[in-house]
């Protein structure tokens, strides 16, 4: 898992896979410079028929459900079709679900799709599973490991992968459950951290027909160069820029000396 979680961070950059984002409005700017930062490419396509349209072309989707405005609405069911249709892998991002009936609803709706990847915290996990009623709007009140067995159930009854994350970060594909424990606390201070991995996983996915495996590897680089940008970081706002800085520089013999997966 080590050595091709490596190989893929090589071949994204090789490859340079086109991300389409109907996403968070808080969230749209910094989603993108993580894409670019880590070679891919970013294009924020929402609007109904052409979001659906670019579905088709895109090497990855992320629907995510932060800011669901009306048009982002109409447009996510129709791109999530269009995407399996077209073998496109999607990533569902199921943002404050739970206590928000607009969004709950619509997240029903999309994981019947049939999403590649669902990746949440534990609490979104948890509520889109019909076990739990979601946490304190974005942020989560339960742990990755009391959301196992919605993560298993979820897997189980849509076909995807699904990532919870947390401090360390359960993976499953409704078989296997692997935990993923790089990562630093000051990921949860940068709005739109969590928002911009759902893309990264959509950009791994692209490249690796086990969404397992892509999963495990976007969740590793990502929280690997979290781990490096805190050794230079102050706070929250040096960071985030730090951050990105990482992305853009850490290579496969970092991720095969620091990968922390089990």
């Amino acid at each position: 898992m080590t050595d091709r979680s490596a190989e893929l961070l090589e071949v994204l950059r090789e490859r340079s896979p086109l991300v389409q984002n109907i996403t968070n409005a808080v969230a749209t700017n910094f989603t993108a410079n993580v894409l670019l930062a880590i070679g891919a490419s970013p294009a924020m396509v929402d609007i109904p028929t052409e979001a659906e349209e670019f579905a088709r072309i895109a090497s990855g989707v992320l629907i995510n459900l932060g800011t669901p405005h009306e048009e982002a609405r109409a447009a996510m069911p129709a791109t999530a079709q269009a995407a399996r249709a077209s073998d496109t892998p999607w990533v569902l991002d199921p943002v404050a679900v739970g206590a928000l009936p607009v969004r709950t609803t619509l997240a029903r709706e999309l994981v019947a799709l049939r999403p590649t990847i669902v990746r949440g915290n534990a609490s979104e996990i948890l509520s889109l599973a019909g076990f739990g009623e979601g946490g304190r709007g974005v942020e989560s009140t339960d742990s990755p490991e009391g959301a196992l067995d919605a993560a298993l159930s979820l897997a189980r009854e849509h076909g995807a992968v699904v990532a919870v994350s947390g401090p360390t970060d359960v993976i499953t594909d409704g078989r296997q459950v692997m935990r993923v424990s790089n990562g630093h606390p000051l990921l949860t201070k940068v709005t739109g951290a969590g928002c911009a991995l759902g893309a990264v996983m959509a950009a791994f996915a692209s490249l690796e027909s086990d969404a397992l495996v892509a999963a495990i590897a976007a969740t590793s680089v990502y929280t690997i160069a979290a781990e490096l940008a805190a050794e230079k970081s102050s706070g929250p706002g040096s960071f985030a820029a730090a951050f990105v800085d990482e992305l853009a520089r850490i290579d496969a013999d970092t991720v095969r000396a620091r990968m922390a997966v089990a």
